[in-house]
């Protein structure tokens, strides 16, 4: 019995071993898979910080839905093809920012004459153009700026908390400290006057885009002195007229130093931005950002409703109806969308963009960003540009979800309620009957209203069949209202910062300079001479028409019409916004009040943007700006030559852009044939 006994002590030991041995194998197996991961993760940082090595092929790493391909190498930087399309516009190189006061500019005073409150409607464009004119109007009236609040977050039910208003989009920090030398600004009202603005007993004020420094000096100011607080009310993106008096151009200026310097998004946003750049940037490649700028209200307003088919139509001709009856917009219901797309009045679609780049000479690799929240009609209208370019990204094909939920921060979770079951056969048949009965000896209650249910109600087409009012916004549509807003911002940075912007339209649906406009803007204060088309788009409607209706490749005339057009605009373009979008959005053409002229241009150019643009300040010495130098490069604007092969190709085919790709064979045929004399001529202006 002993022995049996140690026998069972060894193999109750011998298994306490084993059990020891397997927990430390699967420990040292969690170890090492945990030392795996860490690996990959820290090899894929190092893949998105250094950029695609290989695209295209199978060692190429990505956690991001777009993966260029490249059919050709990239042009020479010194080439005359790569200078004419992605080159700086010389004519405007002497054009430099310079937003600082130029005469005596006093510090704010201390004693103020009251608290000015704002709060702000709109989008994401009408929010910018509303805060640079609030500061303005405080610096007017001597008043403490009150940090405006936005009523797109504060209005949307289950945002994160870490945000608030102003901060959900901007540095507020940043914002203060900028401006600390224009205008007090406060975080928050007094206690006592917070609470009379809880019971609505300060003053208030609906005020236009259009008001007037008059009726803020004899209106406002007075009222602000006796309450001691003033609450302003903006809702049609801005509040301060465009155009002010020459004795007032410090306050264009200080409109710019708002804009282009005060106004920083929050970090988390900036950093967002800067990766996507990044990502962009990374095959080494410079990018064409493209602003859709296709909106409901925007087509409803100028009555382009039957360039869309089905559904789509019906809403914008119901978002019409809506404007028509609050006086919005004016003119009748139906309108001949053809006629005013002729005019130039509604927005190029994006297979008319792919079509005038194509013509201009990018090639079917060039990397195209699409800004916007959201092109109205879906991406079926995005098929025919990603047909005519391979590389067609966006804001969610550069980053990750990971990456985007982290911009809206810990947000409340809303669960749906279940769906309710279709109503059964018995019970409608029950309806129905009821319906055909005989007349009843007695009055009986109406029949009950046949429910809603969601599967029939589900989407736009629901509402826009069975009532005249759109419904009420969901609290889910409210918050992603508020997250366009974070949208619009990364599109933002990353249109101002593009090699080439061009735009579908630049006007919203009140009539006004849209995202677009303000992103033309920004790029012609920070870099006048970065390429920005402007095409005309009662021109381009008429090149499109006259390719369809030819139906035929396109022919050397044709060709030399769409270049010489889109190289007119970079420099018309700039002209025409100066008489048309700058006396209804300052920031849309903040020259020549926010520029400098530094150096003479170019004789043989021809076009002198001091006189064209009527700026009288030369840049101060302390910029040490060398723009002499950088004008002697002299750049060649003669014609790239295409070859018929390529012609035939041009638009909907790879044809010759595949051959030869990987010693850049196209580059080469596209600079040795097809003479373009008008371009040449273009050049010697």
């Amino acid at each position: 019995m002993k022995w049996v006994s140690n026998w069972k002590g060894a193999g109750e030991s011998k298994k306490g071993r084993m059990k020891w041995g397997g927990f430390v194998m699967i420990l040292s197996l969690t170890i090492f898979s945990l030392f795996t991961l860490l690996l990959l993760a820290r090899y894929t940082a190092k893949q998105h910080h250094s950029g695609f090595d290989n695209y295209g092929g199978s060692s190429s790493f990505s956690i991001f839905a777009w993966k260029p391909i490249f059919r050709t190498s990239d042009l020479p930087r010194n080439s005359p093809l790569h200078k004419r399309l992605w080159g700086p516009v010389r004519e405007l190189g002497s054009l430099y920012p310079h937003a600082n006061p130029r005469g005596p500019y006093s510090a704010p005073s201390l004693q103020s004459t009251g608290f000015l409150f704002v709060r702000i409607r709109g989008g994401f464009h009408d929010i910018r153009n509303a805060i640079a004119d609030a500061v303005a109007i405080a610096r007017l009236i001597n008043a403490t700026l009150v940090i405006p609040e936005i009523l797109s977050t504060t209005s949307s039910k289950g945002i994160s908390s870490e945000f608030k208003s102003f901060a959900y989009l901007y540095n507020e920090d940043q914002f203060m400290a900028a401006l600390a030398k224009d205008v007090n600004i406060v975080k928050t009202l007094p206690k006592n006057l917070k609470e009379a603005r809880r019971k609505k007993a300060i003053p208030l004020y609906k005020v236009p885009s259009s008001a007037s420094p008059y009726f803020y000096m004899h209106q406002v100011l007075p009222t602000l002195r006796k309450h001691s607080v003033v609450e302003l009310v903006v809702s049609d993106g801005g509040c301060l007229q465009s155009n002010l008096l020459p004795d007032l151009e410090e306050l264009q200026r200080l409109r710019c130093r708002v804009a282009f310097h005060a106004l920083q998004f929050r970090h988390e946003v900036q950093e967002l931005a800067t990766k996507i750049l990044r990502r962009l940037r990374s095959p080494g490649r410079p990018f064409i950002a493209y602003e859709p700028g296709m909106t409901r209200e925007a087509l409803a307003y100028y009555g382009c409703a039957e360039l869309f088919q089905d559904v789509h139509t019906e809403l914008i001709q119901h978002k019409r109806s809506w404007m028509l009856k609050r006086g919005i917009v004016k003119g009748k219901l139906s309108v001949d969308s053809a006629q005013q797309r002729l005019n130039g009045s509604c927005p190029l679609m994006p297979e008319e963009i792919g079509i005038i780049l194509r013509a201009y000479g990018y090639r079917s690799d060039s990397v195209i960003y699409i800004s916007g929240g959201e092109v109205f009609g879906g991406q079926r209208l995005l098929i025919p540009l990603h047909a005519m370019f391979d590389n067609v990204a966006d804001r969610t094909s550069l980053s990750t979800n990971y990456e985007l939920t982290r911009l809206y921060g810990r947000e409340a979770n809303f669960v749906d309620p279940p769906p309710r079951a279709p109503p059964s056969v018995v019970e409608e048949r029950k309806l129905e009957a009821w319906k055909k009965s005989v007349p009843r000896p007695r009055p009986l209650p109406p029949p009950p209203a046949r429910s809603k249910y969601p599967y029939n109600i589900e989407g736009w087409w629901g509402w826009v069949a069975e009532s005249d009012n759109e419904p009420e916004s969901t609290v889910m549509e409210l918050r992603t209202n508020a997250h366009k807003l974070l949208w619009e911002a990364i599109d933002y940075i990353v249109c101002v910062e593009a090699d080439v912007f061009i735009p579908g339209f630049d006007r919203d649906g009140k009539g006004r300079p849209n995202f677009a406009s303000l992103v033309m803007g920004h790029r012609m204060y920070q870099s006048a001479a970065s390429v920005t088309y402007r095409p005309d788009r009662k021109e381009v409607a008429k090149f499109v028409d006259d390719l369809r209706e030819g139906m035929h490749p396109a022919n050397r005339t044709w060709l030399s019409s769409i270049r010489k057009h889109l190289r007119r605009t970079l420099l018309d373009g700039p002209l025409e916004a100066f008489n048309t979008s700058k006396p209804i959005s300052f920031l849309s053409h903040p020259v020549p009040e926010c520029s400098c002229s530094r150096g003479k241009t170019s004789p043989s150019s021809g076009f002198n943007p001091q006189d064209a643009f009527k700026v009288q300040h030369s840049c101060p010495s302390w910029m040490g700006v060398n723009v002499n130098s950088r004008l002697k490069e002299k750049e060649s604007d003669d014609e790239v030559y295409v070859d018929d092969g390529f012609i035939s190709s041009f638009f909907f085919g790879h044809g010759s852009e595949n051959q030869g790709a990987s010693n850049g064979v196209n580059a080469s045929r596209e600079e040795t044939h097809l003479e373009d004399q008008e371009e040449l001529e273009a050049s010697e202006r």
